[in-house]
């Protein structure tokens, strides 16, 4: 039986038990936007986010994706909004009620997400949707060559004292 994530804050002196989970208000695009900005063209709810420009309309969900923690029961989570094409965001926003469990869409993710090198907010991933209330499951693809550590840390897991590492420096940046 895995353990459950626990460790004693190098920063603080706290043990922080559980494992950690991290999430975004909003896609980057949004965040960037001024107060003006986002008044005119964007809307931001709990799990969906659209911003209508003069070349079209962006569509954003929340989403999860889970890094394995290795020899611990629950992943280390992250919560990032994808952006999905127009037809695929009409779908899930139909379905959002009464999800169809195996609806995959294409996405990308929409944040840049601390301690992974740049770019990650451009990494290609599917949206799995899942029933019983939850939010979709982020896959990231996997990229020829080299691949970004994101990808590499979702598909093989990382150790405890790495969680340990990203969830202290979460916690504790200025």
């Amino acid at each position: 039986m895995a353990a459950i994530f626990s460790f004693k804050c190098s920063c603080c002196g706290e043990i922080h038990e559980g494992s950690p989970s991290y999430a975004f208000k909003s896609p980057d695009h949004y965040h960037g936007l001024t107060d003006e900005q986002k008044a005119s063209m964007g809307h931001l709810s709990s799990d969906f986010c659209t911003i209508t420009h003069d070349d079209g309309t962006d569509y954003f969900i929340r989403a999860i994706l889970e890094v394995p923690i290795h020899g611990v029961e629950e992943p280390f989570l992250w919560g990032l909004w994808a952006s999905l094409s127009e037809k695929s965001f009409k779908r899930y926003v139909e379905t959002y009620d009464e999800p169809v469990a195996g609806d995959v869409f294409f996405g990308w993710v929409c944040n840049a997400v601390p301690w992974y090198p740049p770019h990650a907010s451009s990494l290609a991933a599917n949206v799995v949707v899942q029933v019983g209330g939850q939010r979709p499951l982020l896959h990231l693809h996997q990229a020829n060559g080299d691949a970004h550590p994101l990808i590499l840390d979702q598909r093989h897991g990382i150790t405890v004292a790495k969680a340990q590492e990203i969830a202290e420096f979460l916690q504790h940046q200025s």
